[in-house]
């Protein structure tokens, strides 16, 4: 059987699937929807299987070969896209630019200490760093306003963006220094349901540990914005512990020891697959990955 499909016919194929609709596709390409039919009928015919079920109303159902293969035609794009962006970044040599967008709940220090290291390795590279709430960041990144991201894992990150885990941060059970759970140093889930719980949230995403534990629930979009609240004595909290540790907050809050707090935060470095990395962002993606190990 010789090979002679070709990356528009995948993107096609994927298209076709990912629409449910020959004519959607047709008019998205600003083709006729016959030249769509005809390269996945190529396709299917190079492939010696067929991907849709036609005759099954007016939906393109995919057949079970077309479940199969639509997986392996994603990661051929995928890998196009990583290639064509690796020669770009070599034709283009040491980006001039970088904007790098995070979470505001980052940890402060391993972020200052490589943009320091960042600024005597490379010291023509103009830096624009911007701190947003968690879903934004990896807006920033889709809408190209980006370059690379920092971020706290979540399981709606656009398929768009490449991820690489750098390191964790650990969550702790809080509350202020006059709330009537600080006197009992260890608390059970019971003791929490009966206090208003301070919980992270967002539009576009949730954290993990976003699940209440107490009925009465109060919810931000940023860890300081529940740091605030706690220290006036609205509710307990799950907290990042760099957040705890933050001078402002120094004998504010008192640490619960209970077995109801959440994972740890995966801290995440994002980038689009089609926009290369540079030199001088890949080297600062390393320095990031040092200092936040350091901080485990």
């Amino acid at each position: 059987m010789s090979m002679q499909w070709n990356l528009e016919q995948l993107r096609l194929f994927v298209s076709v699937a990912e629409q449910r609709s020959f004519s959607a596709v047709a008019r998205d390409q600003r083709k006729a929807q016959s030249a769509v039919s005809s390269s996945i009928a190529l396709l299917e015919e190079d492939l010696g299987v067929s991907l849709f079920a036609r005759s099954s109303g007016r939906q393109p159902i995919l057949t079970e070969a077309g479940t199969a293969l639509l997986d392996e035609a994603r990661e051929v794009l995928r890998q196009c896209e990583r290639l064509n962006g690796r020669a770009l970044a070599m034709m283009r040599g040491q980006e001039a630019r970088l904007r790098v967008a995070q979470d505001e709940a980052m940890p402060y220090q391993p972020i200052i200490e490589s943009f320091e290291a960042l600024s005597q390795k490379f010291p023509s590279v103009e830096v624009q760093l911007t701190s947003a709430a968690q879903g934004e960041v990896a807006r920033k990144l889709v809408e190209r306003r980006a370059d690379l991201g920092l971020l706290f894992f979540h399981d709606q990150i656009p398929e768009a963006l490449e991820r690489r885990v750098l390191g964790s941060v650990e969550m702790v059970t809080v509350c202020g220094v006059d709330h009537p759970l600080a006197k009992q140093k260890r608390v059970d889930g019971q003791q929490l349901a009966r206090h208003r719980q301070l919980l992270m949230s967002t539009q576009s995403s949730l954290y993990p540990g976003s699940e209440p534990a107490s009925p009465q629930v109060w919810r931000a979009d940023s860890f300081y914005v529940m740091a605030e609240w706690l220290v006036r004595g609205l509710g307990w909290a799950w907290l990042p512990r760099h957040v705890v540790q933050y001078p402002t907050y120094q004998q504010q809050m008192v640490e619960l020891i209970s077995e109801w707090a959440p994972p740890a935060l995966v801290v995440e470095l994002v980038w689009r697959r089609d926009e290369p990395l540079g030199p001088a962002a890949r080297w600062l993606a390393e320095r990031f990955a040092v200092h936040l190990q350091a901080i485990d």
